[in-house]
């Protein structure tokens, strides 16, 4: 299955490590216009991905930063 490069939202973020019943972690998981993600804790940026048709960078943005992280899209 190949996925559109239009729905992969990639971002900085201050995210160090995330623990499994961590509210963020749940909330990714389950929510329904977040189709994958995932956190690249290896990278310096702390690079978080995001594969969603609906959701757009902002919101995404807005839903990390009211978790208390820093995100910023990576153009």
């Amino acid at each position: 299955m190949e996925t559109n490069l239009n729905t992969i939202h990639i971002f900085k973020t201050n995210i160090t490590e995330i623990k499994p019943n961590c509210p963020m972690r749940e909330t990714l998981d389950n929510h329904s216009d977040v189709q994958q993600w995932s956190i690249d804790h290896e990278d310096v940026d702390c690079v978080l991905r995001v594969v969603s048709k609906s959701l757009k960078p902002k919101a995404i943005i807005t839903m990390i930063n009211d978790f208390g992280h820093e995100c910023q899209e990576l153009l």
